[in-house]
């Protein structure tokens, strides 16, 4: 069964154009990450917030891909186009 993740950013005034070549060059890594199924963006201009909606295997699988993004600077790099880190859950899918 897999996970989905959401990461919740708020963006710095006046920088998801400049956000934008960033997701571009990197969204490729994350797609093609061991354990990543699918990444999607959202945004709301209106509150200048983005939502990354992801899915991938494990939680574990996630932990890792942030672990090694934390390592290399691409987490501190996104971390520049934000006003606060993102705010990342995990959400188990319900049959109901």
């Amino acid at each position: 069964m897999s996970v989905r993740v959401t990461l919740n950013c708020q963006i710095k005034p006046d920088q998801f154009q400049s956000l934008l070549p960033f997701l571009e060059d990197n969204l490729p890594n994350v797609r093609g990450f061991k354990g990543n199924m699918q990444v999607s963006v959202l945004f709301d201009e209106q509150n200048n917030e983005m939502l990354l909606d992801e899915e991938w295997l494990t939680a574990d699988s996630h932990k890792t891909y942030l672990h090694l993004i934390q390592e290399n600077g691409v987490l501190e790099k996104l971390g520049s186009f934000l006003r606060a880190p993102p705010v990342i859950k995990y959400f188990d899918k319900v049959e109901v």
